[in-house]
């Protein structure tokens, strides 16, 4: 898990080699700890759907959905990469899709845009004028370079340390940043307006 950033108010979920024992306990069918598990990474799942949904409502529905994702799938982890390298996949995947749930609901049944749920795009991501921004960005670069989304998704967005993004991604440490370095010059024009 990558060092937490103080300064964002960032912290580790308990105790990481905890965690890593009770995703290995949970996977082996321990109820016991995968609900000890799901108690555990429920703050930190909340606040990285955060990074993806600018709203918090969105944010609690998609960590619910990667609970239960994760209880459903937990046997499939098999500890060859770090439990949190595994999460951070389920919560990219899950906030992607209730964005897209969402995205297809309101073209079905267009709502008035309450002033009170406004964005201030100043405060909701470090790489995009608003969360919804990136959204629409990463969906873009899906489909025109979907090999250069997932690099982007989990450097910049996860915030997996340069090793473990190659790491997830299957790919030599170089293919990653060179990857991302080209990630971000496709979205940059598209954040900006210019696209």
């Amino acid at each position: 898990m990558p060092v937490p950033d103080r300064q964002r108010g960032e912290r580790p979920v308990g105790n990481a080699a905890d965690t890593e024992e009770l995703a290995r306990r949970a996977a082996a069918g321990d109820t016991a700890a995968l609900e000890a598990l799901l108690r555990e990474i429920r703050p930190e799942v909340v606040r990285r759907c955060g990074r993806f949904l600018p709203c918090r409502e969105d944010a609690e529905e998609a960590a619910q959905d990667v609970l239960l994702q994760v209880a459903r799938k937990i046997t499939t982890f098999q500890g060859r990469s770090r439990f949190g390298t595994w999460l951070y996949t389920v919560v990219a995947n899950c906030a992607r899709q209730k964005y897209r749930e969402l995205k297809r609901r309101a073209a079905e049944q267009p709502a008035p845009i309450d002033p009170a749920r406004q964005v201030d795009p100043r405060t909701t991501s470090v790489i995009a004028g608003s969360r919804v921004d990136l959204l629409e960005a990463l969906e873009r670069l899906e489909r025109e370079h979907p090999h250069l989304v997932a690099p982007l998704v989990y450097r910049d967005i996860c915030q997996l340390e340069y090793a473990e993004a190659a790491e997830r991604v299957g790919v030599p440490l170089g293919t990653l940043k060179s990857r991302l370095h080209e990630a971000r010059k496709q979205v940059r024009p598209w954040l900006s307006g210019m696209g």
